[in-house]
């Protein structure tokens, strides 16, 4: 096991070196800069501009440059700097010195933050939203499923797979003006907008769980519709064993492997910010700001999500390898 992990960690850094490589080559060759505007800029302050952020190197450089600067520690003499091109995330005192690690960079649309500050600020905002999603999403999600399966063809199973349909069918640009209009105008039981109260907060988790409960739910019962028709099941019925130890013990489990699996992307791109929940309900995360930088051309804000994204679909997959083997004890790592 530990061997397996060692090598998805490798494996990460290679991940890591193709997106940002791809990523990078694609937002430069978008026609435009990050300085471009609809008057433009006089050619001296434009000039002025690409020196300071050595867009002017090639681009080779500037990539090389940037990698560096995040994955390459450093540790410096007395107090960091503070400077906007000195920012990094990690800071960690040594006595006279200080260890400084990730350095993504300042934004070029907001020349008084740095891709970190955006980080600190918005990222955590994305995580809470997420998780609540995901939360909603689990909970829902799974059990609808699980009952779909075992009443099949009955009214409850059509009712279970009519929300479920109405969860994938209805976008989130529809279904958030309308529980704002239901639950926050009509009905003022939670509030339409913001962050940080909690009837500010669940609109939002609502919304952006739902469509991930229905795939959920869809993928439990047919995962779990296969395994009850298993002859192991049937051994276990005419063993004489209880339905619910059935289900719980032997089907429910074996049957959960496929919807591991798609629960660890769909975790990752939850908790890395929805634009459209997030603009619909004024939620201050990454989603939003991701969107904004792509349309200025804000490289380091570009590079720096993405790489973020990457990184958690990466552990999550690997969270998702080794839940395997607890779901199922055949399935080893050595």
């Amino acid at each position: 096991m530990g061997r397996y992990v060692a090598r998805r960690i490798l494996w990460l850094f290679v991940v890591i070196f193709f997106v940002s490589l791809i990523t990078f080559l694609i937002a430069h060759a978008v026609p435009g800069g990050p300085f471009s505007r609809e008057k433009k800029l006089p050619p001296a302050v434009l000039k002025q501009l690409n020196a300071k952020y050595n867009l002017d190197d090639p681009l080779w450089l500037q990539y090389v440059n940037y990698m560096g600067g995040i994955f390459i520690p450093r540790i410096i003499v007395g107090e960091p700097s503070n400077s906007l091109l000195e920012d990094h995330l990690i800071n960690i005192p040594l006595g006279d010195y200080t260890f400084q690690w990730m350095n993504f960079g300042p934004s070029y649309k907001s020349q008084s933050r740095t891709v970190n500050d955006v980080f600190r600020e918005n990222f955590p905002v994305s995580v809470e939203l997420g998780f609540y999603a995901f939360l909603i999403a689990t909970v829902i999600g799974v059990p609808l499923g699980v009952v779909a399966a075992l009443k099949q063809n009955t009214a409850i199973d059509y009712l279970a797979m009519a929300v479920a349909i109405f969860g994938v069918s209805v976008p989130v640009i529809v279904l958030g003006p309308i529980l704002i209009w239901l639950f926050a105008i009509q009905t003022p039981v939670f509030l339409p907008s913001g962050w940080g109260a909690l009837r500010a907060q669940v609109l939002p988790s609502i919304a952006l769980g739902l469509g991930s409960s229905a795939i959920l739910a869809r993928l439990t019962r047919a995962s779990l519709l296969q395994v009850i028709r298993e002859d192991y099941i049937r051994t276990a019925r005419a063993k004489g064993l209880a339905e619910r130890v059935v289900v719980i013990s032997h089907a429910l489990r074996n049957s959960l492997i496929p919807v591991v699996t798609v629960m660890g992307p769909i975790f990752a791109l939850l908790v890395t910010g929805t634009f459209v929940t997030e603009t619909i309900f004024g939620v201050p995360g990454m989603g939003r700001y991701f969107v904004t930088s792509i349309t200025n051309r804000d490289y380091p804000v570009i590079m720096g999500t993405i790489l973020l994204l990457a990184v958690i679909i990466v552990v999550a997959n690997l969270v998702v390898d080794l839940m395997y083997a607890w779901l199922d004890p055949r399935i080893r790592y050595d």
